[in-house]
């Protein structure tokens, strides 16, 4: 085994496996780095987002029967208008 590590196709593996190793852990470390960040960005808006509903879903619940006909645009009703 010892041999072969030392012959000259074992030194051309050898340095092969170890460019591939030092190659290959700061891509996986920059692949895991742009995934958590991808991770927070979905988070972050998922969050911007159910605000922004709750907020509709509090100015809706508010409304009386003329404010929510005349929000959806009064076309519920045969006339289109909201009294």
């Amino acid at each position: 085994m010892i041999s072969f590590l030392l012959s000259p196709l074992g030194r051309v593996l050898g340095a092969l496996v170890g460019a591939a190793f030092i190659t290959g852990i700061p891509w996986l470390h920059g692949y895991q780095r742009g995934a958590a960040s991808e991770r927070q960005a979905i988070l972050t808006r998922s969050v911007e987002v159910l605000r922004q509903r709750s907020a509709t879903d509090e100015k809706v619940r508010n409304m009386d029967d003329a404010g929510l006909c005349a929000a959806l645009g009064g076309s519920i009703l045969p006339d289109g208008s909201c009294q």
